[in-house]
């Protein structure tokens, strides 16, 4: 057969996911790993590296030129970790599979807990929501802009240039980096919708359907795709600081959610929980939003 053509960003973590994919489709269909090609797309968010994602064009800067490899036919499809992929798609695209998700929490860099962080310490990050969230724990934290690959946000903190970060902890497990850092639970920070999510994203319509909706596992999708559906009837973007968290139990699904303001003074959080085919991301947006401050409620566009 033709090789089938995975279109990934060059990241090592990005590397190390198209892997993952690739040997899902190896699995499911009895292929040869030699069967799949990793294309590598170099986006505008691997370029830019000294300026928030929400200054210079938002999450779409994570897809648009796969978006764009995937529409002239040079990839069969895009590997995305489903976190840093855009709320709402062009209706061209379809996110046919996603992989088992991984541990969704966040990991902290440079101290055991927030607790031991001395007064004023500088931590980066890029994220509004870890910001929001870092703030409300601790006020007095000074936040600072960091972007770019592990290696290089572990290293400005070995260096001494900040005293922590915070990374995903299913990124750093991927890249074998499991002894990094210490977990935070997640009833002290949400995550951020869809961490530790790898979807897999097609033409609409076209014959790679089949060939990866066999690696779809489908809680992981189910608990996604509500998370994402919260996002949406929100209209959260980039500059948002929304946590979420969708789990199933037997058939019973939970969505748990939380607002925060910028500076991380007041928020909004609740959860909901019902059947599979219920829409809880939209009615537990809807409640929210009504329950939140004017500070919080301003930062969404719903």
């Amino acid at each position: 057969m033709t090789r089938f053509r995975l279109g990934t960003r060059g990241s090592p973590l990005a590397l190390t996911q198209a892997g993952l994919v690739r040997d899902a489709l190896c699995a499911a269909h009895g292929w040869s790993p030699d069967q799949v090609e990793t294309v590598v797309i170099r986006t505008t968010g691997d370029r830019v590296q000294d300026r928030a994602l929400a200054e210079i064009g938002g999450k779409a800067l994570w897809t648009r030129e796969l978006d764009r490899a995937l529409h002239d036919g040079d990839i069969d499809c895009a590997v995305h970790s489903m976190k840093d992929v855009e709320t709402i798609r062009p209706d061209t695209l379809k996110i046919a599979a996603m992989l088992p998700r991984a541990d969704v929490r966040d990991r902290l860099i440079g101290a055991e807990t927030f607790a031991d962080l001395r007064p004023n310490a500088v931590v980066g990050t890029s994220s509004p929501r870890r910001r929001a969230q870092m703030l409300r724990l601790r006020p007095d934290l000074e936040i600072v802009l960091i972007r770019g690959n592990v290696d290089t946000r572990l290293g400005r903190v070995a260096s001494g240039e900040m005293d922590a970060t915070l990374l995903a902890a299913a990124g750093l497990d991927r890249l074998g980096r499991d002894d990094c850092g210490q977990a935070i639970p997640t009833d002290v920070m949400l995550p951020a919708p869809a961490q530790g999510a790898v979807g897999v994203e097609i033409l609409a319509g076209s014959a790679a359907h089949a060939i990866i909706a066999a690696i779809d596992h489908a809680d992981t999708s189910l608990c996604v795709l509500t998370e994402r559906a919260l996002l949406a009837r929100l209209g959260a973007d980039c500059h948002s600081p929304v946590a979420a968290l969708a789990s199933l139990a037997g058939e019973t699904l939970t969505l748990r959610a939380e607002l925060i303001a910028e500076d991380g003074t007041c928020d909004v959080a609740g959860s909901i929980e019902g059947g599979a085919d219920e829409d809880l991301g939209t009615r537990l947006a809807i409640d929210l939003l009504t329950r939140a401050p004017a500070s919080v409620r301003r930062l969404f566009a719903a």
